[in-house]
């Protein structure tokens, strides 16, 4: 695995990483919830992935709701993305810069955009 700084995380234990994971500089995790990384996955400079949302009723909105994030293997998140809590992406997949990836990302496809949808296929299998 290789990390370049400055990273920051909430506590670490809750990381997961697979072999050859490469996570560029200025990515901050907020793994409360749990985040697993895949072999292979490559995450670009100042990416965001949070586990941890606000309940929607306004009475409870100060409650915390964990869920966990987890990003299969031989994916690649290019610059500035954010994954939200809850949010699967699958093997091989390609997210594009920018990208706020608010729902699952089947394998094999590369999505983009805000909120990030499916442009096509890679073509390949990971």
């Amino acid at each position: 695995m290789t990390l370049f700084p400055p990273f920051h995380c909430e506590f670490g234990k809750n990381l997961t990483f697979g072999e050859d994971v490469f996570v560029n500089m200025g990515c901050r995790f907020q793994d409360a919830g749990g985040i697993t990384l895949g072999d292979g996955t490559l995450v670009g400079h100042g990416t965001t992935i949070v586990t941890l949302n606000h309940a929607v009723d306004p009475a409870r909105r100060a409650d915390m709701v964990a869920a966990p994030v987890v990003i299969g293997r031989e994916v690649w998140l290019g610059a500035a993305v954010t994954v939200v809590p809850g949010v699967t992406i699958g093997d091989g997949a390609i997210v594009g810069a920018g990208a706020v990836v608010t729902k699952d990302v089947p394998a094999n496809s590369v999505v983009a955009g805000v909120a990030a949808r499916v442009v096509r296929t890679t073509g390949f299998d990971a």
